[in-house]
């Protein structure tokens, strides 16, 4: 795992929709959700890195993807900050698997009902999705806009 500390990073999540649910990333550790997704490498365009890490986490292939928005979000977790740019895209997957090629995540559907009321980080990308579902508009939000 690369050391993202007092870095700018630059992150690819995906949504995943099936049957009127949302795919989600649990951490194994810490218990909370997050979407699929990870690092935009240096010199990886963004789709190819949606795919890698899609292929990475669930062993599919990216049939679509459409860009519905960007969250800024600052963090701290194990006592590091992190400062990311999400870049988010609806995603259309060859099939959907909830088995996970990496031991340190577990995935879920979470029914767009209950979405709500799961825990799932960022907050701010939670919350611009529970938007998007409703108005399918393209979206923009950082955790410092009041």
């Amino acid at each position: 795992m690369k050391k993202y500390e007092n870095q700018l990073e630059v992150c690819i999540r995906a949504i995943i929709r099936s049957n009127g649910k949302i795919l989600v990333c649990k951490n194994k550790k810490k218990g909370y959700y997050f979407f699929p997704g990870g690092h935009l490498e240096f010199g990886e365009n963004i789709k190819e890195a949606l795919a890698r890490e899609i292929k990475e986490e669930l062993d599919a292939i990216v049939k679509k993807f459409l860009f519905i928005g960007v969250v800024d979000n600052i963090f701290t977790e194990d006592g590091q900050k992190h400062h990311e740019i999400n870049l988010v895209f609806e995603v259309k997957l060859d099939k959907i698997k909830k088995q996970s090629q990496e031991d340190h995540i577990d995935f879920a559907l979470i029914s767009e009902k209950d979405f709500s009321k799961e825990q799932i980080l960022p907050v701010v990308l939670k919350k611009m999705i529970l938007k998007w579902l409703r108005n399918k508009k393209i979206f923009w939000e950082s955790q410092f806009i009041k």
